[in-house]
């Protein structure tokens, strides 16, 4: 504060010392010329006639005088000087008082809907800095809540029109299904698959909307335990095998043993599981995702890498805000909610980690750091780092679902984690 508001202090400092000389020469100049000089007779014969007016003889009232006035004279000038400065002083804080003022000025500018920087005396440029920084930060922010609401608001027409074509499939497929009574038992397959797609996919959908209902209505709580990351990232992978089949994908997790966090497993599964799904949905087919996890210094780095289109930087930046989404095209098949990684970027904040986003022309990486649990007792010596290459196979035997129940078990997650973010 000395640094940033020294000239103001020097400011008040001077014009107080210039009060207080301004105080001495005006109340030496009324005590030579005035009370020492014009009046000195004139007040003394006023105070010996009130005195000899209260039947005091001239001996008597002399006296008086004497020890009233001639021997207290070194008080009453004090305080003669006091309330004098203290009138000069009241004039100067008048003009003190320009500077709330000015400010006060600069705060309305501050909430008035304008790009004019906010101006203040030079004693006064520390806080017009701050001021201006606090306004330019306020239209930043007033900016991007208009833009995420009217993403928000796009999305929701977008949704509400990609509603439609599913369910009016559904219908008609069902229609047809309960008219023709008699329809061969190939068509009648056909059209029940056709009807199983369309009704997941509006579910989907339905999702995508209670999803965005839901962002602004809860706050994300943490429940807090010991996991190990290596097991779970083994498991997400493991369980996305039908989606990787689908686009004859392979997902490899290159992770080092015993990476240990003191975080919530449902949520930090949400982020990885929201990570891995955007990277298949915008890999090349037929490619491999790889999955890297080590622990470096005090913090465990995480990185999930795919081939796919290049992410122009402009859009890197804008990547995790709410309601934003890379394809512009709002492909119904890879356009969410824009939710997933604007939540997956709170959640890793909250467990004081951060996440980050880069893009090239061969490769899109995403890098989550986590700060590693620090055991009180001895660490186990050494980290043997496994490999884990899942191949999408037409012939894989062990299902999902009992190879994902496991694994939970073996990561410490009690319940089934929601992948719909």
């Amino acid at each position: 504060m000395k640094s940033n508001y020294g000239r103001l202090k020097r400011t008040i400092l001077i014009r107080t010392g210039l009060v207080a000389a301004l105080t001495l020469v005006v109340g030496y100049g009324i005590v030579r010329f005035f009370i020492d000089g014009i009046f000195q007779e004139a007040f003394t014969n006023l105070m010996m006639w009130v005195f000899t007016s209260l039947h005091l003889d001239w001996n008597e009232a002399d006296q008086l005088y004497g020890k009233v006035f001639m021997d207290n004279k070194y008080i009453f000038l004090t305080v003669g000087f006091i309330l004098l400065f203290l009138v000069f002083y009241n004039v100067w804080i008048k003009r003190l008082l320009r500077y709330l003022v000015s400010v006060e000025k600069a705060i309305d500018n501050v909430r008035e809907d304008s790009d004019e920087p906010v101006s203040l005396m030079p004693e006064l440029k520390p806080i017009a800095d701050k001021l201006t920084s606090l306004k330019l930060t306020l239209k930043r922010k007033e900016r991007s809540s208009i833009e995420s609401e009217q993403r928000k608001n796009d999305l929701v027409v977008y949704l509400a029109h990609d509603l439609k074509t599913p369910l009016t499939s559904v219908i008609a497929y069902l229609t047809m299904l309960d008219a023709q009574k008699n329809m061969p038992e190939e068509e009648r397959e056909k059209y029940i698959h056709v009807s199983l797609e369309k009704a997941t996919r509006l579910g989907e959908l339905i999702n995508e909307f209670f999803e965005i209902t839901r962002f602004n209505l809860q706050d994300i709580v943490l429940e807090t335990v010991q996991l190990d990351l290596s097991v779970m990232l083994e498991q997400l992978a493991d369980e996305s095998y039908g989606v990787l089949a689908a686009k004859y994908m392979t997902c490899r997790v290159d992770a080092d043993e015993n990476l240990i966090v003191n975080g919530d497993p449902d949520k930090l599964a949400r982020v990885f599981d929201n990570l891995l799904r955007n990277a298949i949905a915008y890999s090349y087919t037929d490619t491999e995702i790889l999955i890297n996890a080590h622990k470096k210094d005090d913090g465990i780095v995480i990185t999930f890498r795919n081939q796919g289109h290049q992410i122009p930087e402009q859009k890197l930046k804008s990547i995790f805000e709410k309601f934003y989404r890379v394809d512009n095209a709002r492909s119904s098949q890879t356009g969410g909610s824009g939710l997933g990684l604007s939540i997956a970027k709170r959640i890793v904040e909250l467990h004081g980690g951060r996440i980050e986003a880069a893009s090239d022309r061969s490769y899109t990486t995403f890098t989550v750091w986590l700060p590693a649990y620090a055991p009180a007792g001895p660490s186990r010596k050494g980290h043997s780092a496994k490999r884990k290459e899942l191949v999408a196979a037409q012939d894989r035997e062990e299902p999902d679902a009992n190879r994902g129940r496991q694994r939970r078990q073996a990561c410490g997650i009690a319940q089934n984690v929601e992948r719909k973010v």
